[in-house]
């Protein structure tokens, strides 16, 4: 059974060889050009990269493959896996020659799903390519492209270090589930790619922020480090309004998980001050102004409160995530075993 299994998938993992080796020569053969790059440009370092077409190319790119490895797998491999043979009834002669159909189906998961490891894999080699870019954030080098965005953050960590893994096995598992409750390949790849991208668009929003407990603040408002101000109306007339204010924290490479303005009793303020636009730097504000407006803030005991995780718990939050995605592979390729044997005729 083993065999049968192996020959059906040898030409997709061929195909899956030879692209994860394209892609990791690639990274290979660009890395050590990203870390000359951090030595020599220091503090313009993402100034540069910027301008380096090459080097910015392979980490959007790189990006964009391996968050796309789950979609691929689910769709290509686990949902026709299943649903082809029972389309075609060919599952049938296998159940016939005194094979199971737990045995079956559980050959098919287990070699499969290890390729598809193998294949997510490809996050720990982006994580290794970007090593000098989380650097320079950790050194607290700014930028404005995607490149600077802190490795921690829901934008970038879906593609980093092992959750690719187990976000891979997952689309695995979802594709042979899909594929055993449709009967129908073309019918399941659609569930299976509709289902996997909703998974992946939601675990950053309703997963991750809650894995692990972040660490609380307070800071101070000061007008040096304002890194977020919105306001309504035209500067310094009667209709302008602050609607979002808020200051860095000293934690390069930080996820900041939530941050609300308080009071002095630490109550939050739903409602900014009205004179909170008096604290908005804007071109031909009064400077005096302005400081007495932030002077006016800390005298009154406003503060920014900050839930954040630092840059250092990057790998215990990818353990964490992993092995709920893990987890909840492992409970849909149990709701699997469950349909081949009570469902299936």
């Amino acid at each position: 059974m083993t065999w049968l299994t192996w020959r059906q998938l040898r030409a997709s993992v061929a195909i899956a060889a030879v692209g994860l080796a394209a892609a990791v020569s690639v990274l290979l053969a660009t890395g050590q050009r990203l870390s000359g790059l951090l030595r020599t440009a220091g503090e313009n370092f993402f100034d540069q990269l910027d301008d380096d077409a090459t080097l910015e190319a392979v980490l959007v790119l790189g990006g964009r493959l391996v968050w796309a490895l789950p979609v691929i797998v689910g769709v290509f491999w686990g949902a026709p896996m299943v649903a082809r043979e029972l389309e075609a009834g060919t599952h049938r002669l296998v159940w016939t020659q005194s094979i199971s159909r737990t045995r079956w189906l559980a050959n098919k998961l287990a070699l499969t799903g290890l390729v598809a490891a193998v294949v997510g894999t490809l996050g720990l080699a982006l994580t290794w390519w970007s090593r000098p870019i989380d650097d320079a954030v950790g050194q607290g080098f700014n930028g404005s492209s995607v490149a600077s965005v802190p490795r921690l953050w829901p934008d970038v960590f879906g593609t980093r270090g092992v959750v690719p893994i187990g976000m891979t096995v997952l689309g695995l598992c979802v594709g042979v589930a899909a594929g055993l409750v449709i009967r129908r390949t073309v019918a399941a790849m659609a569930l299976t790619l509709v289902t996997v991208v909703a998974v992946q668009l939601a675990a950053p929003v309703l997963l991750q922020p809650h894995l692990l407990t972040p660490t609380r603040d307070t800071i101070v408002y000061t007008v040096d480090r304002i890194t977020e101000l919105q306001i309504t109306g035209p500067p310094g007339s009667e209709d302008m309004e602050v609607v979002e204010f808020a200051v860095g924290l000293d934690e390069p490479g930080a996820w900041l998980v939530d941050l609300e303005m308080v009071d002095a009793e630490g109550r939050v303020v739903t409602d900014l001050p009205e004179w909170l636009v008096d604290c908005a730097p804007h071109p031909g504000s009064d400077p005096d102004v302005v400081a007495a407006c932030f002077d006016r803030l800390e005298d009154e005991g406003y503060r920014q409160r900050v839930d954040y995780l630092a840059a250092s718990r990057f790998w215990q939050l990818q353990t964490v995530e992993t092995g709920v995605l893990l987890l909840l592979a492992a409970c849909v390729a149990g709701f699997c075993f469950w349909r081949v044997r009570r469902d299936l005729t």
